[in-house]
């Protein structure tokens, strides 16, 4: 053992108020546990507090894209229901998916299909059910919570710089389509943080800001005791811990590197491609720089990270909207997104999905469209640790009902919250009127993907 002698004359003996010896406490500070000294119990405490955290990112695709043309194609159904698509085979035997999606075809085995998805009461369009496997009907006091605001409840920031959940969701046309999933009867400090848009010029403190936000917190303390003597509602607790955060993400850069693309080498920026920036109708942007950004947001320790995409409500001229510009972009980013994963070691920590509210119609309608279908629809899993290259669910020869293996919206959230080590079964919270709650009742995650 390294002992370490102590400064002064020699033979002469510093003692502490407690009569330990500086001696006597260089020597502590090897004494060994296990084989292991207390700096190297230390320093391994200290790479454990590195560790991967477990994360999920949705893609929500807004306005419900048409399941038979995508992952559950009928290539012998009557034209009027088959379509114009054809199906190409993938890297998975017998799995076929739309000839506009060759590269997910290549990266098929990472890669769970639902054919089966069903959930939506009424069709009506609504991102509500794919952030929170339940209703918008019969909620309880302040709203069923998303999946994110869950997990910023319950798991906490990884870093205080960066918050553990992230909306990456510009405002749409249609205000159900921009969501990035609500806080519900958790509160607003758990609402995502939205940095699309003006805001994101506004989480970088400019040159001698440091000093003006110390100003300012010390203002803010001074005001917010004097709040607390006149106002005891439960919105004051989220403001203040909104401004905590506030904070800590001004005082840190973590955030504003996560979200800066140019510190992505070059060939994998072109890899995800930048898609269409510009809102789409009254739906999202096609945005591939958000599947990056994405990832990093992850990396850099969000636990749950949304985003939308496209308008896929084709109700006309559905395969020329598709495949000129839905499909190939949503290829494109998805696969970049699923195979970086992959490739940084991140595909048992990040658990991806990809869906929207329902299905369409089998028949197609007189404008070459396909209209709402709430029987069922379809969606896209990866990474996470699944049980990828297989397909859950079956649906009839015309793809508008289930035969096989029906999967609610609930099945699949609560797979990932088990992914985040989230139990959704136990009642964790009250809603406002004070009545405990579950995230879901009754639900058993995807048996088979674990």
């Amino acid at each position: 053992m390294l002992t370490i002698p102590a400064s002064g004359s020699p033979g002469r003996q510093t003692r502490f108020c407690d009569g330990l010896t500086r001696r006597d406490l260089l020597r502590v500070g090897t004494l060994s546990v296990g084989g292991l000294s207390l700096p190297q119990l230390l320093r391994a405490e200290q790479v454990a507090g590195r560790s991967s955290h477990k994360s999920v990112i949705m893609i929500y695709m807004c306005g419900a894209p048409a399941h038979q043309d995508m992952y559950d194609m009928k290539p012998d159904a009557p034209s009027e229901i088959r379509g114009e698509f054809r199906p190409i085979r993938t890297n998975v035997p017998g799995l076929d998916i739309c000839e506009h999606m060759p590269r997910m075809a290549g990266i098929m085995d990472k890669c769970v299909v639902l054919r089966s998805v069903y959930g939506s009461p009424d069709g009506n369009h609504d991102s509500f059910i794919c952030y929170t496997g339940h209703s918008v009907r019969n909620q309880p006091a302040g709203g069923w919570p998303s999946v994110g605001s869950a997990a910023s409840k319950l798991l906490g920031p990884v870093d205080r710089a960066v918050p553990p959940f992230v909306g990456l969701s510009p405002d749409c046309g249609h205000p159900p389509y921009g969501s990035p999933g609500h806080p519900g009867f958790l509160g607003v400090s758990h609402a995502a943080f939205r940095p699309s848009g003006p805001a994101s010029q506004d989480i970088v403190v400019g040159p001698g800001g440091e000093g003006r936000l110390s100003d300012r917190r010390d203002l803010l303390r001074q005001i917010d005791r004097l709040r607390r003597d006149i106002d005891s509602s439960r919105m004051l607790d989220g403001m203040d811990s909104l401004q905590q955060t506030a904070f800590d993400i001004l005082t840190s850069s973590r955030l504003a590197r996560a979200l800066d693309l140019s510190e992505e080498p070059a060939r994998v920026r072109e890899r995800y491609g930048k898609g269409d920036p510009n809102r789409f109708g009254d739906g999202a942007p096609r945005n591939l720089e958000h599947f990056l950004m994405a990832r990093r947001l992850v990396e850099a320790g969000c636990r749950v990270v949304t985003l939308n995409f496209g308008r896929w409500d084709f109700h006309s001229d559905t395969f020329n909207g598709m495949k000129n510009t839905h499909l190939p972009q949503f290829d494109q980013g998805l696969s970049a997104l699923v195979e970086d994963l992959h490739e940084r070691g991140l595909d048992k920590d990040v658990a991806v999905v990809a869906w929207g509210e329902f299905g369409r119609t089998p028949q197609i309608n007189k404008d070459a469209g396909r209209d709402h279908w709430p029987q069922v629809g379809g969606g896209l899993l990866a990474g996470g640790g699944f049980r990828t290259g297989q397909v859950i669910g079956a649906t009839d020869r015309h793809a508008a009902a289930i035969t096989d293996r029906p999967v609610h919206f609930a099945e699949v959230l609560a797979a990932l919250y088990r992914h985040l080590g989230i139990d959704p079964s136990i009642p964790q919270f009250t809603d406002l009127s004070g009545r405990p709650q579950f995230l879901l009742e009754k639900t058993t995650p995807l048996p088979e993907i674990a």
